[in-house]
């Protein structure tokens, strides 16, 4: 024992000077590329006083703005919900053939640009794609409509559920499972009884991750949206145009509000980790259960 200790010192023991240099460039980091340019955002937004940025926000297409991307996040967050926790438990808890390419499939969102993204749906559904002639002889619309701007976002935001779920799923293993069903549980009760409570601290980040991503898509709502001012533009295109428009502060106070809404997404991820730390520290202390059949 003394000479792990031993052994292990150096490693763990760092000089004061390595600790101070090591957090030092971490917190200038911070400091630089996100502390400032947030502060700058909010800075701009309030620099003409707090009357412009209210009539920034409160202009008909920016709040047509803010409905759409609120709409967007609302309807693919649960769609990937849904998918996600299929997928992993796909993945996590069965073998078969071709879950080396479902998995690959699950992280092609991560590898494909989301500009490559919306040009797919505008070849598939656009007035010139594969389905356009259809769509259009029966008065469907989807790509420069909502449609698409929903069919896109959840394109590049479905791996973010799945893949927080998937190696919490694979290091839980299936023996609970295995238990409950061996107990008389059916598969609904097994999944809302055992497996749910165990991955719901996973399922949680995975939804403020997916929701945040999908408030503040860019690229791939860009190619399929049309950038129609009060119809098919969410909050991050119309920051854009009101930008080229020479528009700062009602750019920046519509921004302001897209970062608020991310910083309230993080304090709430901040909150759930809190409290899964709580639990886990809960659930150590507790004392090992007796064995079946013990004598007290």
């Amino acid at each position: 024992m003394s000479t792990l200790a031993s052994t292990r010192g150096p490693a763990t023991r760092e000089a004061p000077w390595v600790r101070w240099t090591l957090t030092g460039i971490a917190l200038a980091f911070l400091l630089l590329f996100l502390v400032l340019p947030l502060a700058a955002v909010f800075a701009e937004a309030l620099r003409q006083g707090f009357a412009p940025y209210l009539a920034g926000l409160m202009e008909p297409d920016a709040w047509a703005a803010i409905r759409l991307t609120l709409l967007t996040a609302a309807i693919a967050v649960p769609l990937n919900l849904v998918f996600g926790v299929c997928a992993a438990w796909c993945i996590a808890k069965y073998e078969f053939r071709g879950k080396a390419f479902l998995t690959t499939l699950v992280d092609l969102p991560f590898s494909v640009s989301p500009v490559v993204a919306g040009l797919m749906y505008v070849l598939v559904f656009g007035a010139q794609g594969w389905f356009g002639p259809w769509l259009d002889a029966h008065g469907i619309k989807i790509v420069f409509a909502v449609p698409g701007i929903v069919l896109a976002t959840i394109f590049v935001t479905f791996p973010f559920i799945a893949r927080e779920l998937i190696p919490l799923m694979q290091a839980q293993g299936n023996e609970e499972e295995q238990a409950a069903i061996v107990l008389g549980a059916s598969g609904w009760q097994t999944f809302w009884h055992v497996t749910l409570p165990n991955i719901k601290w996973g399922l949680i980040y995975g939804v403020i991750l997916c929701n945040a991503r999908a408030m503040g898509e860019f690229g791939a709502v860009s190619v399929v949206s049309g950038h129609i001012r009060g119809q098919t533009n969410t909050m991050p295109l119309h920051v854009e145009i009101l930008y080229n428009e020479y528009q700062s502060v009602a750019a920046f106070a519509v921004a302001s509000l897209l970062a608020l809404l991310a910083l309230v997404t993080l304090v709430i991820k901040t909150v759930a980790e809190w409290k899964h730390e709580r639990a886990e520290k809960a659930a150590a202390q507790l004392p090992p259960e007796a064995p079946v059949g013990a004598v007290a």
